[in-house]
């Protein structure tokens, strides 16, 4: 691409200038003015900005047109489950609070690991000494009490946490 020196001519032209004008008071889009005037269409949005030259859409205008582009977003639901355990965790309901320490007496290999038992990691996957938590969990619940806390955390204290 040639480097243009201070004695070629301008991008912007007094005519180019009028033509762009004239073109976007007609209502043709940035790309349409750009093939016509034979520069970018970034050159084109960039030379309106500074002009000042908006096309002064309404905020009711923005609304009908951005429903048509994209459907609503559903809040996602938070699975019941989640929900309920996390609620006892945290003392969210009149439900009583899980707590105490962590039982280390209950830990089992993968073979060993079944329904109701906790799957919390303990260790780095593949050493001599790794295993799983073992421990009882709640009906439905991968991991025991005291590893429910570790890892399910509401969202304003996780937020908290982060600063």
């Amino acid at each position: 691409m040639p480097v243009l020196s201070p004695t070629s001519s301008p991008t912007w032209t007094d005519e180019r200038i009028e033509l762009l004008k004239q073109h976007f008071e007609a209502g043709l889009s940035c790309r349409e003015i750009a093939a016509d005037i034979g520069v970018s269409r970034n050159a084109v949005i960039g030379k309106l900005s500074r002009l000042n030259l908006t096309r002064g859409r309404t905020v009711d205008d923005r609304k009908v047109q951005d429903k048509g582009l994209a459907p609503a977003r559903l809040r996602k639901a938070v699975p019941r489950l989640q929900y309920e355990m996390l609620a006892t965790l945290y003392g969210e309901t009149d439900a009583p609070v899980l707590a105490g320490p962590i039982d280390e007496a209950n830990r089992c290999s993968l073979l060993e690991l079944s329904e109701n038992r906790c799957r919390w990691p303990i260790s780095t996957p593949g050493a001599d000494d790794f295993c799983f938590c073992g421990n009882k969990a709640p009906d439905g619940q991968s991991y025991c009490a005291g590893h429910s806390r570790l890892a399910y955390r509401p969202a304003a204290r996780g937020r908290a946490i982060r600063g």
